[in-house]
């Protein structure tokens, strides 16, 4: 299970006195706990885990995006290390190429046509993509397939 695999990296980069990662891992570590609280379980699915590490990685890139345009290059690289650590528990990501294709199917399959189905298009993708996709770049893509016609 993921949730292992995280304690386990926990402990070695506390062998490895890795502040950094271990800082990091710490952070999702609570997250996850707080989830576990929250949800009144011992332990969480890797779909939760999965859910706390999007959380995470989505705030990391708002953040380099306000730190940029702050100016403010020093934290820009603290945030990218850490997100660069959460990055490596999500699923494989899936290509801009292979999203192209995908997208091109479901809008075919569900037969949209204008930006007005634009919500049951991104209900199929967002089943089939589960994770393994930046959601803000599917919406774009989507947007940019169904104004183009």
């Amino acid at each position: 299970m993921l949730e292992e695999k995280i304690l386990e990296d926990y402990k070695q980069a506390l062998k490895a006195k890795d502040a950094e990662k271990v800082s990091t891992i710490s952070f999702l570590r609570s997250q996850m706990k707080n989830l576990a609280i929250d949800k009144r379980q011992n332990a969480l699915t890797d779909e939760d885990v999965i859910s706390v590490l999007r959380k995470l990685v989505k705030q990391r890139r708002d953040s380099i995006e306000q730190f940029k345009a702050g100016n403010r290059q020093d934290l820009v690289e603290k945030e990218a290390k850490e997100l660069e650590i959460l990055l490596a528990y999500l699923p494989q990501q899936v290509s801009d190429e292979k999203m192209k294709e995908i997208i091109e199917e479901v809008v075919k399959a569900t037969g949209a046509t204008s930006i007005q189905d634009m919500g049951k298009v991104m209900k199929e993708l967002m089943a089939k993509f589960a994770g393994r996709s930046d959601n803000k770049l599917v919406s774009e893509l989507v947007r940019q397939r169904l104004t183009q016609g």
